[in-house]
């Protein structure tokens, strides 16, 4: 792959805040591409989250300079179309559009490659538009109308830049299909990269806790699983993680002991908590889903909402359980079979499924990612671009 590191190539990023999902794609593709410049609406992130990008910063937009950007910077999203397609990307062979936003409306030339890997189309623009406007408590008035007016052109342009892509790579099947109907465009899979070798599995038996763990945002229903454990004490939950909802987390758990929320932990709490817990539990609807991989390379077993990409990652009965409706009755019940199916296992059992959940999270593992993306986009871009 030596012509790849040949090409100019530009990484195009949505913003850059946080180091998530999204990010650890990013910095998978500088190893793919140690030459490569990155763009970004904003970019914001400390130094701790710098260091997985090996300390590059990226080529950002107008918005980066504007009031209140770096805790605000959202509220600048019917301006994003207009920053992207402001940045001057004539002097590369290759654009890679990581976005689940604005990356992908860059412009490009002719003699140019730009392949997307798409995350999500723009959720709340499309299909998840009224759980957004609900969430934000905008269903009615004036604002909601200004609201769904900004959602109705955002659609329009986010259709319309999808033409600029010349292949999208989609993160999951489930995303594959959303490219589909929201951009009448195919795409091929690829999953996300997951640190599966990093992690050691635990073949031992499980303490009887669960836990959830995740930016605590509406989507993602850490509310629900709250819910859900209240009207059962003999169930002990550890919540991990922060976010805009952490008030009302804590205030949802504080009349029951068996309910911990423990806010914000390291890397290592996490996986030690992941590695020892009956199960990790999860609620969301998501387009692929790490944490739900990283669980089942420790051998834990993952409940989850059986929508989304985690349909792909988890087998059912096999390395998790899922749930097919997203109320807290329905994780009740599939935390019951779990518990039913387990009363009686020996510690042999338990190693074996640990080793299945390890065998499933390996399919995921980052290696894979780098073969898989360089071998398309030499498909796509190497044997067609001038190498100079």
């Amino acid at each position: 792959m030596s012509q790849l590191t040949r090409l100019k190539v530009a990484l195009v990023h949505d913003w850059l805040v946080t180091y998530a999902g999204a990010e650890r794609v990013l910095a998978a593709l500088l190893e793919i591409f140690p030459q490569a410049q990155i763009f970004s609406v904003v970019d914001f992130l400390n130094e701790a989250d710098r260091q997985a990008l090996g300390q590059r910063k990226a080529k950002t937009s107008f918005i980066q300079k504007l009031p209140k950007a770096r805790k605000h910077y959202r509220h600048y999203l019917p301006l994003m179309p207009l920053a992207v397609e402001q940045w001057d990307l004539r002097g590369f062979d290759l654009v890679i559009s990581s976005s689940h936003a604005v990356a992908k409306g860059v412009i490009t030339g002719p003699d140019q490659t730009h392949i997307c890997y798409c995350h999500s189309p723009m959720r709340y623009a499309w299909d998840l538009q009224g759980q957004y406007l609900q969430e934000s408590g905008l269903t009615s008035g004036l604002k909601s109308a200004l609201v769904r007016y900004l959602l109705h052109k955002l659609r329009l342009w986010d259709y319309a830049s999808a033409a600029r892509v010349d292949t999208f790579i989609a993160n999951s099947a489930y995303i594959q299909r959303r490219i589909r109907t929201c951009y009448r465009r195919e795409a091929d899979v690829i999953y996300p990269p997951v640190a599966v070798a990093n992690l050691p599995v635990n073949l031992g038996v499980r303490e009887s806790f669960y836990v959830t763990a995740s930016r605590l945002v509406p989507y993602k229903k850490i509310d629900l699983i709250v819910r859900a454990f209240q009207s059962h004490p003999e169930r002990t939950l550890i919540v991990i993680g922060e976010g805009p909802q952490l008030a009302q987390i804590r205030q949802l758990a504080a009349p029951y002991a068996h309910i911990q929320v423990l806010g914000y932990q390291a890397d290592a709490q996490l996986q030690d908590y992941l590695a020892r817990a009956q199960a990790f539990i999860f609620a969301a609807e998501e387009d692929f889903g790490i944490l739900p991989v990283e669980a089942q390379a420790l051998g834990t077993c993952v409940v989850a909402y059986g929508r989304g990409g985690l349909s792909e990652s988890i087998r059912d009965g096999h390395t998790g359980y899922l749930y097919r409706q997203q109320t807290p009755e329905a994780l009740n019940a599939a935390l019951a079979t779990l518990e039913a199916e387990r009363r009686h296992w020996q510690a042999k059992d338990y190693a074996d499924f640990a080793r299945a959940c390890r065998i499933q999270a390996e399919k995921f593992q980052h290696q894979h990612f780098i073969e898989a993306m360089q071998a398309l986009i030499a498909q796509h871009c190497v044997y067609e671009s001038p190498l100079g």
